[in-house]
């Protein structure tokens, strides 16, 4: 499989599959192919998996597409302004994703819910911290909010993230939650009540301009009903 990144702000990532060759999506992500891409739905993995998915943002179900009887080509586009980056997985480099993150990848490719339970007790109703797990052999794709800028952390080094601006990290990578300290701070500072605190070794993957950010920012010039 071979592919190719074009266009901003909504990317599309356009793969070229050989005979026989697969790529596993969400339902809704694909918008053009050849006509030689077999389509098939399914839990991909089992109910126990499905409903993994479903916990951390993605359908229950997959689109599992093959090119049969020769070179096929499909395209899956971004739902929202923004980028798509591309991620070689392979055993002992998986890569964790923001929620509804996935977009597509080979079909050596595993998605699965990933829980950070260091985030203290009380956080997210008890059950940590929820991303998509992508992990297995072979290539993946991402959607990122705005534009992507990494950082690459030594063992023990941290960096402070305003929660949503995380977009992936290496597993290697350990997350916490920390809690903005003074009262005026909190009320007038507009940062909400927490950070993200991101610990290495690994890579991250910040985002520009997260989705809930840009409905804030486009709400403020909407008319308000009467």
């Amino acid at each position: 499989m071979t592919y190719e990144i074009v266009g901003t702000p909504l990317p599309v990532v356009t793969c070229t599959l050989q005979d026989g060759e697969k790529m596993i999506t969400e339902s809704g992500a694909m918008c053009w192919m050849s006509p030689n891409m077999q389509m098939e739905t399914s839990t991909n993995g089992g109910i126990g998996k499905a409903f993994g998915r479903m916990f951390s943002g993605e359908s229950m179900f997959q689109n599992i597409y093959t090119a049969r009887g020769g070179q096929g080509i499909i395209a899956f586009a971004s739902s929202f302004p923004g980028s798509i980056i591309p991620f070689q997985i392979s055993p002992g480099n998986s890569i964790v994703v923001q929620k509804r993150g996935f977009l597509a990848a080979e079909v050596g490719v595993e998605l699965s819910i990933f829980f950070q339970k260091r985030l203290g007790a009380g956080f997210f109703g008890g059950e940590g911290f929820i991303m998509q797990k992508l992990s297995g052999n072979g290539m993946a794709f991402a959607e990122i909010d705005g534009s992507v800028v990494e950082y690459t952390l030594q063992p023990g080094q941290q960096i402070i993230v305003d929660t949503g601006y995380l977009a992936a990290m290496t597993e290697t990578c350990q997350i916490s939650i920390q809690s903005i300290s003074g009262v005026k701070n909190v009320l007038f500072g507009g940062e909400g009540f927490f950070n993200t605190v991101v610990t290495g070794p690994g890579k991250v993957y910040l985002q520009s301009m997260p989705v809930n950010q840009l409905a804030h920012a486009v709400a403020a010039y909407i008319p308000s009903g009467n």
